[in-house]
């Protein structure tokens, strides 16, 4: 079996920082990680104000970072050649195109928080990228993160990290205009090591919910089939969640009455509105199951989950439906997509005893439809983002 591991942080740490200096040919001052996520159960819930239940990956992003002092920005990437630089006084929302967008926009979101003026940033990452998994506001996190530390602004401090959610989330949603709603950026810098973060968008709250994992694996695999969240279905399933809450008279889709939504005479609007208000209830069902370890529980949780995006928000694919039927057919106790959809990955909770059948029955489905192999990853819930300095800060 070969899983993509997350590396050893002090040793991904120290490399980037030597290549920072053979890039820029200067010493970077922090180092920031901030982990991807893999969400359990809650998805297209953030926007709607509902609840969700992501878990910090092992895996990460990482981002070197040293001010400059004449408003120039440039920005590098260990894993791509294409880079970017300008002047920080000059980026606006649209001005900067493609990986890079998502490190200028938190600097410009940023702007007003920390007196930059410019700066060198190079990133290096073992997020999976189109995965579902995050990579985008891991990125984002990591940079926000080691901006924070340059700027004199505390991770230790919860209201700090929170307002560096709203930057990232900015950089996302107004910067790069991707329309997401907040999980991820929220579990990359407030989550607690060990557990999954029960998030509530209706008031911002959080809360870790410890995971008994004693012989259980959280499995997640990439179909490698890419997604992205700026090429259009994203945006249209929110604008249609939008829609059916202003059909029934609601702020959000999280004050939506089931026997209302049921009524809706738009059939589209009424299966999108039914996916959100039933995946709400489903994550404090599954914050239940796991808290009695209740395994047949949080099987039939999964299957209503998954049943649920790709039937009523239609957002899976035959890709993914492959991945949850071999995964269940090799053994696994739970499985369902996870992530914003159309392609990406699934999550699955295997009994540690069972993880080498459920791969290889994986890989067999995969290599039968003709489908490049998938990509595994065994997920050990991580910590938030963190910085450590390097050389002169400030």
């Amino acid at each position: 079996m070969v899983f993509l591991e997350p590396g050893d942080p002090a040793i991904l740490t120290s490399r980037l920082a030597a290549s920072f200096a053979d890039t820029f040919s200067r010493v970077p001052a922090v180092v920031a990680r901030a982990p991807g996520r893999v969400n359990l159960i809650g998805e297209h819930t953030d926007y709607n104000a509902g609840l969700c239940l992501p878990v910090a990956l092992p895996h990460a992003t990482y981002a070197a970072l040293a001010r400059r002092d004449d408003g120039v920005v440039r920005v590098a990437s260990r894993q791509r050649r294409d880079g970017w630089s300008g002047r920080l006084a000059d980026v606006a929302p649209g001005s900067v195109d493609g990986w890079a967008a998502y490190v200028v926009g938190v600097l410009w979101a940023l702007r007003d928080d920390v007196d930059l003026g410019g700066c060198d940033v190079l990133v290096d990452s073992t997020v999976p990228i189109g995965a579902g998994l995050s990579s985008s506001a891991a990125l984002e996190c990591s940079v926000a993160a080691a901006v924070a530390a340059v700027g004199g602004l505390s991770l230790d401090d919860d209201r700090v990290r929170r307002r560096l959610v709203q930057a990232a989330m900015r950089a996302e949603s107004d910067f790069v205009g991707a329309p997401t709603g907040g999980m991820d950026q929220t579990v990359a810098m407030v989550t607690a090591p060990g557990a999954a973060l029960r998030i509530d968008f209706a008031d911002g709250s959080t809360r870790p919910v410890p995971l008994d994992l004693d012989g259980l694996e959280l499995l997640v695999t990439d179909t490698r089939v890419a997604h992205a969240l700026v090429d259009g279905g994203y945006a249209d399933r929110r604008r249609d969640c939008e829609a059916a809450a202003a059909r029934l008279g609601v702020a959000s889709l999280r004050d939506a009455d089931p026997v209302s939504v049921a009524a809706l005479t738009d059939d589209r609007l009424r299966r999108r509105a039914q996916h959100v208000v039933s995946e709400i209830a489903r994550v404090d069902i599954a914050v239940a199951a796991f808290g009695a370890r209740d395994l047949v529980a949080l099987g039939e949780t999964f299957a209503a989950s998954h049943a649920s995006m790709r039937d009523d928000f239609e957002i899976s694919c035959p890709e993914l439906d492959l991945a949850v039927g071999a995964a269940l057919a090799g053994g696994a106790t739970a499985a369902r997509m996870t992530g914003g959809g159309f392609g990406g990955s699934i999550v699955s909770i295997v009994e540690t005893r069972r993880v080498g059948q459920v791969v290889a029955q994986l890989d067999d489905a995969f290599s039968g439809r003709g489908y490049r192999r998938p990509q595994h990853l065994l997920v050990q819930p991580g910590g938030p983002a963190s910085t450590q300095a390097w050389g002169e800060l400030g």
